[in-house]
């Protein structure tokens, strides 16, 4: 069983060419970044057991205490709790919680999307 956010990868893969008024910044690196998603095939899957689950806020939930806070997330990089004071990395600290979603979706019948 994998367990992954549900993300929205063609809003995640959309231009950055911007409009006449307000044109987009660093398009090429966009577009690069866009064709590397696209062709890792995010949006496929090969078989097995995937579930995906909804992404809000598994990046600002802390994982020992489930104290959402923007302020949970200081860098990009470093998760530490405002409220408990529990501190990982953010990444680790995210696949916690995405994990923990897929659990309970499998104990309780919480809502997610399965992916086929």
């Amino acid at each position: 069983m994998i367990v992954i956010e549900d993300l929205k990868v063609s809003n995640m893969s959309r231009s950055a060419k911007g409009t006449t008024d307000n044109p987009g910044t660093n398009v090429a690196a966009k577009s690069g970044l866009n064709r590397s998603i696209l062709n890792q095939g995010w949006h496929e899957f090969r078989g097995g057991e995937v579930l995906a689950v909804p992404a809000h806020y598994t990046r600002q939930t802390c994982p020992a205490c489930q104290h959402v806070s923007v302020d949970n997330r200081k860098t990009q990089a470093r998760f530490k709790c405002v409220e408990c004071g529990f501190s990982e990395n953010a990444y680790l600290a995210g696949a916690i919680n995405i994990k923990a979603r897929g659990h309970r979706v499998l104990a309780c019948g919480e809502t997610a999307s399965a992916v086929q």
